[in-house]
C-alpha cells in the first residue's frame, strides 16, 4: 500500500526526472542551428569515421578542409543499408545537407551516395 506522502514523493521524483532529462534531449536535437535554407553538397574522402550513438559520424576532405559530417543514428543508418563497416577510410562519398550556422566545417547530412547508392538518412 503507497501512503499519501509516499506518492507524492514519486510524483516530485518522476518529475525531477522528466526536467533532468530534458536538457540532454534539448541538446541532442539542436537541428535548428543547421541552415536549412541551403542545401549544400560536398564530394570528398572519408577521413575516419565513428558508429556511434546518437549520431554516426565521419570526417570528410572535402574542398580544401575536413568537415565534420553528421549522420543518422546507427540503428537508422543500419535499416537503411549502411550497417557499421560500410563506410571506410579513404573512401569517396558524396552529400547532401545543412551547414551548422555556428561551426562552417560541419555538416548534418541528408542524404549520401556511396558505392553507387543514393541513402535517405532522415
Amino acid at each position: 500500500m503507497i501512503l499519501p506522502n509516499s506518492r507524492k514523493t514519486l510524483a516530485a521524483a518522476a518529475v525531477l526526472l522528466v526536467l533532468a532529462a530534458t536538457p540532454a534531449a534539448w541538446a541532442h536535437h539542436g537541428w535548428g542551428s543547421y541552415d536549412s535554407t541551403a542545401l549544400t553538397t560536398l564530394d570528398g574522402t572519408v577521413q575516419s569515421v565513428s558508429f556511434a550513438n546518437p549520431h554516426a559520424s565521419i570526417q570528410l576532405e572535402s574542398q580544401g578542409k575536413t568537415w565534420f559530417i553528421v549522420l543518422a543514428p546507427p540503428s537508422r543508418m543500419t535499416t537503411r543499408g549502411l550497417p557499421d563497416g560500410t563506410l571506410r577510410q579513404g573512401q569517396t562519398v558524396s552529400l547532401d545537407g545543412y551547414v551548422h550556422k555556428g561551426e562552417p566545417a560541419e555538416l548534418r547530412a541528408e542524404r549520401i551516395r556511396v558505392d553507387g547508392k543514393s541513402v535517405e538518412l532522415r
